[in-house]
């Protein structure tokens, strides 16, 4: 069984940085993407990042490149999203999934076949 555990919200000042974190087990996960997504209230949810973990290709949204990285620990299962000069509006629960396919599938969410349940990320002005 495929499990996503994501770690590392709280709550952070504007211009601080977090690191999430998201343990996977389940799959051999070097045969698929990981993701980063997430939610805030009363919007739909967003793309963030994704890693294809056996090609090393990394994709980000226009709204977090240069601010937010993607990595991975392979021997550990694990994807990390480090968020740098948060901004209020990065407010929102984040959620990792795991999938396959094309990057158009990928970003949209349909790749995604598992998905974690999600850590809160407050961000005060």
């Amino acid at each position: 069984q495929v499990q996503l555990v994501e770690s590392g919200g709280g709550l952070v000042q504007a211009g601080g940085s977090l690191r999430l974190s998201c343990a996977a087990s389940g799959r051999t996960f070097s045969s698929y993407a990981m993701g980063w997504f997430r939610q805030a209230p009363g919007k739909e949810r967003e793309f963030l990042a994704a890693i294809v973990w056996s090609e090393r290709r990394t994709y980000y949204s226009d709204s977090v490149k240069g601010r937010f990285t993607i990595s991975r620990d392979n021997a550990k299962n694990t994807v990390y999203l480090q968020m740098n000069l948060l901004k209020p509006e990065d407010t929102a629960v984040y959620y990792c999934a795991t999938g396959r396919g094309t990057w158009a599938r990928l970003i949209s969410g349909e790749g995604m076949d598992y998905w974690g349940k999600g850590t809160l990320v407050t961000v005060s002005s």
